[in-house]
Parts: C-alpha cells; sequence; structure tokens
C-alpha cells in the first residue's frame, strides 16, 4: 500500500470559484488587481508614469488594465500618499518596502513533463536553508549540490521558507509577500530551474511556509484589508483572520499562494508551519482547504502535506486526514535527552524517561488534547528527526548536537530514528557532522531591533554578553556550511555512514513500512528498549541501550540483524547500543 496520499478527508464545497491574486497578462496587456476593501481610491502607480486611478468595485476590488512590458515596476499608491507593494507581487527587486516587478508568465521551459512525484513510503527528507546552504546562497547554487543529496540518498526536500523577507537574512519565518521569492537567493525562475532540476533526478520538493502570522517589518495588508483578527493572538504577534467564507478574505489569498507554489512553481507539498497557531471559526477549517487546493493544483502528481504542531492531529493525518504527515517533536526531545543528558527547558520532561523514548519511536506524537483517536495514526503520518532548524537555532549558541553529545551518542540516536517506519529527516550538513552552528539571525529594521534581542534574552536567561547578536553580519555567515570539511577524515567517515545507513533503509525498511499499519509494540527493561512494528509479512525490530552505560539485553536479539551500532555479548548490551532486524511472520 502507497501512504503518499492520504485518505480523502470530507470536504466543504466551495461555494465560489478560486479567487485570482496579483497581475495577470491578456493580449499584451496587463490586468492588474488589489484586493484593499479598507480604502475608497487607489491608483496604480508604474515607475516612470504618472499614477493612474484604478477602477473600484463593490466587492473591495481594484483593476486597472494597461500596457506594461515585463519587468516594469510598480506600486500602488493610496490616497494619504503611501506607496505599498503588490500583497501578492511575484518579485520584490529592492526589498519588501519596494516596488514589485512585472514578470514574464509561463515561459520557463519545464522539461518534468512525466514527473508524478516520490512515494511517501520511500521518503527521506532533508531540510535546507537557501541562503546558508552553500557559499553562494542562492537557488541555482543550491541546484548545483542536488545530485550530491540524491548520491546521499535523499528523495524530498524540504525548503525554508523563502517569501519575500525584509533585509539581507532571516530564516524567513518573518516574511511578508508570500507570492515572491525573495531576491536574495535569486529571481523567480531560478527557484524554477532548482525545482526541475531536482525532478530530473528524482528528488521531490516541499516548500515551508507560514501561515499563521507576518513578520512586523513590511507587512501593508492591514492598511488594505481585514488581515488580522484580536480574538486571539500568536506568540509571533497578530493573527491571521481567515474570514468569512461567503467573501473574499485571507482565506482566498493563502489558497491563491497554495496554488501557485504547486501549480505554477511545480512544488511536491508543503509544510505547514505552526498549524496549532493557524485558527479560523469557520467550520470548515482553513487547513482543510489548503489539503483540498493542493491536491487540486498538484493534478496526478504525489502531493505531500506535512504539519508542524504542538498537539497531536489525529483528525488531519492517515489514516481520516488530508495532510500527509505531522513533525515528531516528542521523538526528538527525547532522542536528545538521552545523547545529550540535558534536562533543561524542552528536555526537563524526558530527561532519563526511556519509557517515553519507546513510545515515541513506537507511537508517534504523544500529546493529544482530546482523546486517544479510535484509529492509531501509521507510522509514515510521523516526521522524524535528531536535528532542525528549530531545535538547532532556539539555543543561545546555535549548536549543533555534535558539540553536545558524544560521537556515539550521536550515531546511536541516529540510527535509531533512521531506520525506524517514521519518515526521517536530515538537516543540512547533519550528514557529516557539520561544526558551523546554525543561530538565529535576523535583519529587520532598527525600530525592531531591541525587541527580538530582549526576547532572546528572556527565552535563554542568559547575559546579553554571552548570546549570539541575531543582527550581527557574523551570526548569519557563521551558519553557512564549509563543505571543505568533507574532505577531513572524521566528516568524510560520518557522510559515507550515512551513505551506508540509507541504502539499508531504501533496501530494507521503505518496501516493508507500507505494511505497518499503527503503533509498535514496545517495552523498557533496565532502560533497555525493544520495540516490535508489525508488517504485513515481516516485523521490524529494534534494542535500544541510549545511556552511557552497560545494561542487561532483555532477551536473545533475533531476526535477521541489518544495522548495529555497539556490541552485545554475555546477555549484555554496551552503551549506545542500537540493533536493528527484521523477521518473517509465520502465516
Amino acid at each position: 500500500m502507497d501512504m503518499s496520499t492520504p485518505a480523502a478527508p470530507t470536504t466543504i464545497v466551495m461555494e465560489r470559484p478560486p479567487v485570482a491574486f496579483g497581475p495577470v497578462r491578456r493580449a499584451g496587456l496587463v490586468h492588474f488587481r488589489l484586493w484593499a476593501p479598507n480604502l475608497a481610491e487607489v491608483s496604480l502607480a508604474i515607475e516612470g508614469r504618472d499614477p493612474v486611478p484604478m477602477e473600484g468595485g463593490d466587492d473591495g476590488w481594484f483593476t486597472l488594465t494597461t500596457a506594461a512590458p515585463d519587468g516594469c515596476r510598480y506600486r500602488f499608491l493610496l490616497s494619504d500618499g503611501t506607496l505599498v507593494p503588490d500583497p501578492a507581487s511575484r518579485f520584490q527587486p529592492e526589498d519588501v518596502h519596494g516596488p514589485s516587478e512585472v514578470v514574464p508568465q509561463d515561459i520557463f521551459g519545464w522539461s518534468d513533463h512525466r514527473w508524478r512525484g516520490v512515494s511517501w513510503n520511500e521518503a527521506v527528507i532533508y531540510e535546507l536553508h537557501f541562503g546558508t546552504f552553500t557559499p553562494e546562497g542562492t537557488f541555482r547554487a543550491a541546484a548545483a549540490k542536488l545530485p550530491y543529496l540524491k548520491s546521499l540518498g535523499v528523495t524530498v526536500i524540504e525548503i525554508m521558507p523563502i517569501g519575500d523577507f525584509p533585509g539581507r537574512w532571516s530564516w524567513g519565518y518573518d516574511g511578508v509577500l508570500l507570492f515572491a521569492p525573495d531576491s536574495r537567493y535569486g529571481r523567480p525562475d531560478d527557484l524554477k530551474f532548482f525545482v526541475d532540476r531536482a525532478h530530473a533526478l528524482g528528488l521531490a520538493v516541499l516548500l515551508d511556509v507560514v501561515y499563521n502570522h507576518f513578520g512586523p517589518d513590511g507587512n501593508y495588508l492591514p492598511l488594505l484589508a481585514p488581515a488580522h483578527t484580536d480574538r486571539y493572538a500568536t506568540p509571533w504577534g497578530e493573527a491571521i483572520d481567515y474570514g468569512p467564507r461567503e467573501t473574499t478574505s485571507m482565506r482566498d489569498l493563502v489558497l491563491a499562494n497554495v496554488r501557485m507554489w504547486i501549480g505554477e512553481f511545480h512544488l511536491d507539498g508543503l509544510r505547514i508551519d505552526a498549524a496549532h497557531e493557524i485558527r479560523d471559526v469557520d467550520p470548515g477549517h482553513i487547513l482543510e482547504d489548503i489539503a483540498e487546493a493542493a491536491r487540486a493544483a498538484g493534478g496526478d502528481r504525489k502531493i505531500h502535506l506535512v504539519l508542524e504542531s504542538a498537539r497531536l492531529e489525529p483528525d488531519r493525518i492517515p489514516p481520516v486526514g488530508g495532510f500527509t504527515a505531522q513533525w515528531n517533536d516528542d521523538l526528538h526531545h527525547a532522542l536528545h535527552a538521552a545523547a545529550t543528558g540535558e534536562t533543561d527547558r524542552d528536555y526537563a520532561d524526558y530527561a532519563g524517561r526511556p519509557d517515553i523514548l519507546a513510545r515515541a519511536l513506537a507511537e508517534g506524537v504523544l500529546s493529544c488534547d482530546e482523546a486517544a483517536p479510535a484509529v492509531s495514526p501509521p507510522q509514515v503520518a510521523f516526521v522524524s528527526f535528531l536535528q532542525n532548524h528549530d531545535q538547532i537555532g532556539n539555543r543561545a549558541h546555535g549548536e549543533r548536537i555534535g558539540m553536545l553529545a558524544p560521537p556515539a551518542a550521536v550515531r546511536a540516536a541516529t540510527a535509531a530514528f533512521l531506520l525506524a517506519p517514521q519518515i526521517p529527516m536530515l538537516f543540512q550538513g547533519e550528514e557529516w557532522a557539520a561544526t558551523a552552528p546554525f543561530p538565529f539571525f535576523s535583519d529587520l529594521a532598527p525600530a525592531f531591533v531591541s525587541a527580538v534581542r530582549e526576547g532572546r534574552i528572556a527565552a535563554f536567561a542568559v547575559d546579553p554578553g554571552d548570546l549570539l547578536d541575531p543582527f550581527a553580519p557574523a551570526t548569519f555567515e557563521a551558519a553557512r556550511l564549509d563543505w571543505s570539511e568533507q574532505s577531513l577524515r572524521h566528516h568524510a567517515r560520518l557522510l559515507d555512514w550515512h551513505r551506508a545507513i540509507l541504502r539499508v533503509r531504501r533496501r530494507e525498511i521503505a518496501p516493508l513500512v507500507a505494511g505497518i499499519r499503527g503503533a509498535g509494540h514496545w517495552q523498557v527493561d533496565d532502560g533497555v528498549i525493544r520495540i516490535a512494528w508489525q508488517g504485513e509479512a515481516r516485523d521490524l525490530m529494534l534494542t535500544l541501550n541510549l545511556a552511557p552505560r552497560q545494561a542487561p539485553l532483555p532477551a536473545p536479539l533475533t531476526g535477521k540483524p541489518i544495522w548495529r551500532e555497539g556490541r552485545a555479548a554475555n546477555g549484555l548490551c554496551s552503551p549506545w547500543f542500537v540493533a536493528w532486524s527484521v523477521r518473517r511472520r509465520e502465516r
């Protein structure tokens, strides 16, 4: 069974056709559109021309059709003299406060006409940040690294947010123009080139999108339309108001953005940031609409939709929901606490708890506001990891786990999640133990600097002098991967280790996971974890000792061994011991 397409949920029938945002070329002219129900009048200001009043309608839309060559720059002039970029701009050559650019449409020479995507059972995800993945920090430079990712054993690339953000560098979560790939990374066609090249190599591409808030610098939407609501707030500022379904609202803007990424840029899916902070009072939640819009835009391609959520989302992931999977933070916290011995902040409830680690490996996400789901989600409905941008960057110095734990502990924890039936994800450079940290960096306007710095100091309870300054150029530069490290013996050996274990996953685990319907059966004896997952024809078994001490094995190891870290002899296993095996089921 292919778990790449979840069971279709009960969907809401859209009462209105999809709403389009942004300029559209028609018969040599450009049809400009702006949704601005807060305003009584708006003019189109194309650079080099006098502003021209736009025609307004009762529905809050302003329109104007005129001659405009590709490459011309424009903004909208409000009655108070304010010039604002197009909220649906496709390109911002002068950053978020500058003019928008009319870009050519439908001229990119796609070569992926036969591409149908990657089966989710075969997914091995690699998260990357375009600005720090290569020395150049561009879409084109990242495309040159795609053959390397293919050789590593990656099948799915997850790119951190690229919607235009303020300043020279950012993680991307303070973006304000959802439709415009940030100009620091290249032009829109450069991103299309990256996706097209990935597909040629058999790699799928997912985009991390932020639909729970906008960044504080450069968000002009509140001047134009009811973009936010005070009914609730997010940790990052005002929440997005998804409004009534009967009229144009932020719901339509976000769904148009989904259709653009999947349709125009041929992306293979989305990762939804902090889905628990996306609130919607409509009976048909915006998340349901996002899933429906993405799959419709993808046609016959395999579209994968991944949630990041602070709680288990049993109604949104398989076997009943329209999303493909959700991130498993519980497993990360348990693995990190075991490997590093850290007991503070996120790890307080996980330290010294092999039972929680066993459950997170065997069952998936543990936290749920409601009663346990009637049907357990399949294991491929969870994405597992030892590192990601959040868990590295949300530290005072952005240290990777290789700087915090013994190498043997890191290998054991890595082997534990890379061969588990959940879908594994690596963070850029993890495969060779990159020494570049990934601290939080930002380049917001000066008005926001003090608040961000003070927030970081409070979050980590550190002296200001002991915190990497998010706004210092050196903080961003430190995060760039040093690819020359791969030639050093320790890094080269670990890279070979990752290639080898991912070959085992492709050969032994990927064919097996489709038959694993639910949670594994687990037990913990004297700190040693044993888990067995039942498949249709074979069972997958794990013995794990993620502790810095020798421990007795609960029972003899059985089945065909497929991977081992550490040693077992005389009924004992070494510290940091992992043994994976498969066993045919008796019929």
